[in-house]
């Protein structure tokens, strides 16, 4: 009996296939034994000691170039624990501005700048933006709907005093370069001035500078009412009329001002020596007791008493160059001066 012969005949394309496929099983097998090898050469590296450049590069940001002392990191600086020097700053921080507490339920998110008391609505209007990438029609609505916008955010007269008040108080402090406190004090006052309808029959701009006036006497900074007035744009009559009427309706917490007030800021510029200032102190102390200062302008009693101490302690101060500092005559200043030093 012969052997059977198969009658099976592989065709070219069942080769082909057969060839791509060992190919393919071939190829994964050299990808797998490539990550295992990479694998454990990271996990050797990791194990292995840092290299020589290595150290060194790393103990050099840890120690001081200066002295050789180690360094310590202090929020966004490393500073040399013995010398003190700096060795790295302006680190940036990637972490939030603000900080976040368990029992804080705030949001951290950025809403705008904060209130202030110096703007009628206090800075929570908005503004239509303008753009150069707009054009034509859109452009011209736009300039429209600014427009109108800007005339619904002022409704009323009451709303209209206010920002032309609140507008010329900024410029006073701006010009008289008094702190953000004393504008906010001045713009709460002429708001209870508003209230009490104390503006009808007289000058918003007297009133602006009588409240300037008065948030300076009532925080202890040193301004008289020809200064404020010198810049204001109300005369010495229009302030004097909004300050007797605040000061009627309101009760005003304000006492007389004294020459001690004006002292620092004189004494600065003249150039006085901290003794000159120190014993013109006690000069004014001692002018008040006496009634010396009674019935007499304070700016040209301090202005005597720092010429005074000037004179005691032998320092460079003409009784004209005190005078021009209080703005008062040499005459004032001299009237004092014979008074305080009389035995």
């Amino acid at each position: 009996m012969s052997d059977a012969r198969s009658t099976r005949v592989r065709s070219p394309r069942t080769e082909t296939d057969d060839a791509a496929t060992a190919d393919r099983a071939a190829t994964a097998d050299r990808a797998a034994t490539a990550e295992h090898a990479a694998t454990a050469e990271h996990a050797a590296t990791a194990e292995r000691p840092a290299t020589a450049e290595e150290s060194e590069e790393a103990g050099d940001r840890e120690t001081c170039p200066e002295c050789g002392g180690r360094t310590r990191a202090d929020a966004a600086e490393r500073v040399c624990a013995d010398c003190g020097l700096v060795v790295e700053a302006d680190r940036i921080d990637h972490g939030p501005e603000w900080r976040s507490f368990d029992d804080d339920d705030a949001n951290p998110k950025r809403t705008g700048a904060p209130l202030t008391r110096s703007r009628h609505d206090r800075g929570l209007s908005t503004e239509i933006g303008r753009s150069t990438k707009v054009k034509g029609r859109k452009r011209r609505r736009l300039a429209r709907m600014r427009t109108q916008h800007n005339r619904a955010q002022i409704s009323t007269k009451r709303d209209r005093n206010k920002v032309y008040a609140y507008t010329e108080i900024r410029r006073l402090t701006g010009v008289l370069e008094l702190p953000d406190s004393v504008r906010d004090a001045a713009c709460a006052l002429f708001d209870s001035a508003q209230e009490e309808s104390l503006l009808r029959g007289r000058s918003l701009e007297g009133f602006a500078a009588a409240c300037v006036y008065v948030a300076c006497r009532t925080a202890d900074v040193a301004r008289t009412v020809g200064e404020v007035c010198a810049e204001a744009k109300a005369t010495e009559d229009e302030h004097r009329a909004a300050f007797d009427a605040m000061n009627r309706e309101l009760g005003l917490p304000i006492a007389p001002s004294g020459p001690a007030e004006y002292l620092p800021r004189f004494a600065s510029d003249l150039g006085c020596d901290p003794a000159v200032e120190r014993r013109a102190g006690e000069l004014a102390e001692r002018a008040v007791e006496e009634g010396i200062a009674n019935g007499r302008n304070p700016v040209g009693v301090a202005a005597a008493c720092l010429y005074t101490a000037a004179r005691e302690l032998d320092a460079e101060c003409t009784q004209q160059e005190a005078a021009d500092v209080a703005d008062v005559t040499p005459v004032t200043v001299r009237r004092t001066y014979v008074d305080l030093t009389e035995e």
